[in-house]
């Protein structure tokens, strides 16, 4: 089977020079040509004008942004946004680093400031670390390279540092997201895993469950250890003992959710609560759970960080503490483009954003009594 390049050759090969496939790529080839400049002369503007229709400037008349886009279209010009870079020293991108976008909770965040810088008339580049902080460094790179005029990050963790220290001595525009690293101070969008984690145990505990397990993420995340935190408060104001058999620590996605749960399963005394760090590791749990015969909540409570939007439409079902994901994103995107904008003081800002207790079936009342 031959690929593209040669599926291309054979195609040029055999069609005649003068066939009609021979005129689409001439006029493929002039439409790749058209400059600003045959589009201000058809329009009969400067290409000046030109440049502030494309850039959305406010000072062009209504009837001069019409004819100039109506000229645009039927030319199909097509901006050249390194070159309009070169003049403006901005590019028009904000680079999107996030740890896992298979999770709900950072597909929210990615929507919200996709529309956030779009509005602005910027574009969003993503990319993916899967938790891996030589992808997240080489992506950080990438994106210096490729001239972003900002950046949005969910640092891996702590060892984030080494790749965030260059950016923060530059002053370059940085907003992390959801996680702090420790020794860099700039602008921050988080919510309240504490008090959150905190509310989710003590109800736990209203409920009569003692023993609570925990699945936890890596001690190196500021969130797992400020969830670990609240899990600890809340046990300790009860005067409930913590229990370090029923910590089980695992990786942050579904796979690692499974493993922990797993672990926990093969206690001699099974908990009858556990409270998973987030939203993937819970529903790993709940999978591990089904494979050796047990159920939630008749066999045992689950609750967790984080909801899971579209199973929560469809069966109301997890208790959860739930973040509004769409406010981080967007927060997060307005803060980077007032950075780039130099609008905003050069002290470091903190935006912590509330946490909401949402209770259904699956905490497990009266298991514990």
């Amino acid at each position: 089977m031959c690929g593209l390049a040669d599926a291309a050759t054979a195609i040029y090969v055999t069609v005649p020079l003068s066939g009609i496939t021979k005129v689409q790529m001439a006029d493929e080839r002039a439409e790749m040509k058209v400059s600003l400049r045959d589009v201000a002369k058809q329009a009969g503007v400067s290409p000046m004008t030109v440049s502030r229709v494309i850039n959305n400037a406010v000072s062009v008349r209504q009837e001069t942004r019409e004819r100039v886009e109506k000229v645009i279209a039927s030319l199909g010009y097509i901006p050249n946004r390194l070159a309009q870079g070169l003049i403006s020293q901005r590019t028009g991108t904000i680079g999107l680093i996030i740890p896992d976008v298979a999770n709900p909770f950072f597909a929210l965040v990615l929507r919200a400031a996709e529309i956030t810088a779009r509005r602005e008339g910027y574009r969003l580049l993503v990319c993916n670390t899967e938790g891996d902080v030589g992808l997240e460094r080489d992506y950080i790179h990438n994106l210096i390279s490729h001239q972003v005029d900002g950046l949005i990050i969910a640092p891996v963790g702590d060892r984030s540092r080494s790749g965030l220290l260059p950016l923060i001595r530059r002053k370059y525009p940085l907003v992390l997201l959801d996680r702090s690293a420790e020794g860099i101070e700039c602008d921050l969008v988080q919510g309240d895993s504490l008090g959150g984690a905190q509310r989710l145990v003590q109800h736990l505990i209203a409920l009569g469950h003692r023993r609570i397990a925990m699945i936890l993420g890596p001690d190196d995340v500021s969130t797992t250890r400020e969830r670990y935190a609240g899990y600890c408060e809340a046990l300790n104001t009860a005067g409930l003992p913590l229990d370090r058999d029923l910590i089980a620590e695992t990786t942050v996605d579904l796979p690692g959710g499974y493993r922990a749960m797993q672990q926990i399963l093969r206690l001699d005394e099974r908990p009858s609560a556990i409270f998973a760090v987030n939203n993937m590791t819970a529903l790993g749990a709940m999978q591990a759970l089904r494979e050796q015969g047990l159920s939630v909540p008749e066999s045992v409570g689950l609750v967790c960080f984080d909801d899971v939007e579209h199973l929560a439409i469809l069966a109301p079902f997890m208790t959860v503490v739930d973040q509004p994901a769409e406010a981080f994103g967007s927060m997060a995107a307005q803060m980077v483009l007032e950075r780039i904008a130099r609008r905003a003081n050069e002290k470091p800002r903190l935006v912590r954003l509330p946490t909401k207790l949402i209770v259904r079936v699956s905490c497990g009342a009266g298991l514990g009594r």
